[in-house]
């Protein structure tokens, strides 16, 4: 069986590099190098560099397509449209970190964690026109419980992988459930400030956006963006902060710093 897997961002590699550990992956289907940093230099998308470091082929078109044909297309957070045409010529597996219909879309891992979902998981499902509405193939839950956004995203590759391993095959599919259907839009600005008079929506905001796109809120007139954080009696307490144009480093830390 040939398979291709098509993935940009750090879920996606994940994913890449378990796959590849069982079964041979004919090409990676992934991004344009993006300028990235404060330098805006050209670097590759995560996925291309696990590629790289497996001897995997990296192709990289502005639009998806297909450098040979495949039995299956695994896809993971590669971030383009994958038009009819292209899914015509294969079976395209997606991997969804959300429990498929809830949290459709961009960022399902984070807006699981900001709505305070005591549990996600993984969808595998066949990729179609619509987003995220595929019948499923496989489907597992895991607790939330105080994870992160990094914690859940290493979790949901394993279990991926795992799913994966089970069903590439031989998949079968369900059609996903009409009730319960939610969407996961994209993490915005305004979705970044910490509003510190609700502590509980502040942990969440804070393990939501780490450790990949952070949290911000002006502590003693400094903006500062924290990265860790917990509860304590209810009160919010930050751990890991990064005042503007400095390193992380711990709260206490900055505190002495502004003494």
């Amino acid at each position: 069986m040939k398979i291709g897997v098509a993935a940009t961002a750090p879920i996606g590699a994940d994913v890449l590099e378990r796959l590849a550990q069982q079964h041979e992956v004919a090409f990676l289907l992934t991004r344009p190098d993006a300028p990235r940093g404060r330098g805006r230099r050209l670097a590759p998308p995560p996925a291309k560099q696990v590629a790289q470091q497996l001897g995997v082929p990296v192709h990289q078109p502005e639009k998806p397509e297909l450098p040979v044909e495949v039995d299956r297309m695994v896809v993971c957070a590669y971030g383009l449209y994958i038009p009819p045409r292209l899914l015509e010529r294969s079976l395209w597996l997606n991997v969804h970190p959300s429990l498929l219909p809830r949290w459709r879309g961009a960022a399902p891992v984070e807006r699981a964690i900001l709505a305070g979902d005591e549990e996600t998981g993984v969808t595998i499902h066949r990729t179609v026109a619509e987003l995220d509405a595929g019948p499923v193939a496989a489907q597992e839950a895991f607790p939330v419980g105080e994870m992160d956004a990094g914690e859940v995203f290493a979790r949901a590759a394993e279990v991926a992988a795992r799913l994966l391993g089970a069903i590439i095959e031989s998949p079968r599919f369900v059609p996903q459930r009409e009730d319960g259907v939610t969407y996961a839009d994209k993490i915005a600005a305004a979705d970044r400030e910490l509003h510190l008079d609700d502590p509980v929506d502040a942990w969440r905001r804070v393990r939501a956006l780490s450790p990949h796109i952070g949290a911000w809120a002006i502590l003693h007139g400094r903006r500062v963006t924290i990265w860790k954080a917990r509860l304590a009696d209810g009160a919010f307490v930050p751990l890991v902060v990064q005042p503007e144009g400095r390193s992380q480093m711990g709260y206490e830390d900055f505190l002495r710093g502004l003494r």
